[in-house]
């Protein structure tokens, strides 16, 4: 299960290794960056880094995550695509990283969840951002274009657009694109005072 809280969206899991059985467990950023800190080049803790990921952002009315997850995991391309894709996200090519990550069962709403986790650059960088459908629908209620943004229809380039503008605005509003991410996927199209 999982909440939409001001830092963004927590899991929660029963049982477990640690702690007393049907307690509660949540996984924060703070968590995946810990999880991303441990896990160096071992493609296991890479992969482990990958399902909480999957589990952070499944959220409370994705009934689908496990499912995905499983798909993903199941897809021999799997190690590949999440060290080459964690290489072009700290090279700070998302444009790259966007057009590398083909798993099964894993769309653009996951697999920029994945950027921001194993984004560790500096907060100097233009840091992977998540684009979900929530986000995406306050953008266009804002009247904004990826398409334009780019200049082009491919999503890649799409999504690398996507974040430079995040952290232009941010950096304009005196913000953090984190913070702006958060805010666009909370108003999740709602950008009138008028809209219910």
């Amino acid at each position: 299960m999982a909440r939409t809280t001001r830092g963004g969206t927590r899991s929660r899991c029963r049982g477990g290794t640690r702690g007393r059985p049907g307690q509660e467990r949540r996984i924060s950023r703070d968590d995946l960056a810990a999880i991303r800190e441990r896990a160096g080049d071992d493609p296991d803790a890479l992969r482990d880094l990958f399902v909480a990921v999957m589990i952070w952002g499944s959220g409370t009315t994705n009934g689908r995550g496990p499912r995905y997850t499983d798909a993903a995991l199941s897809d021999s391309r799997l190690e590949t695509v999440l060290r080459t894709t964690r290489e072009s996200v700290r090279e700070g090519d998302l444009s790259a990283a966007y057009g590398q990550f083909t798993l099964h069962g894993v769309g653009r709403s996951f697999f920029t969840k994945w950027f921001a986790a194993v984004d560790d650059r500096g907060p100097e960088c233009e840091r992977a951002l998540i684009l979900d459908n929530r986000v995406f629908h306050s953008l266009n209620a804002l009247g904004w274009s990826s398409r334009e943004a780019a200049g082009t229809r491919r999503w890649p380039k799409r999504y690398a657009a996507y974040v430079s503008a995040m952290h232009a605005w941010a950096g304009e509003l005196g913000v953090t694109a984190g913070w702006l991410e958060w805010l666009l996927f909370d108003l999740n199209g709602r950008v009138h005072g008028d809209e219910v």
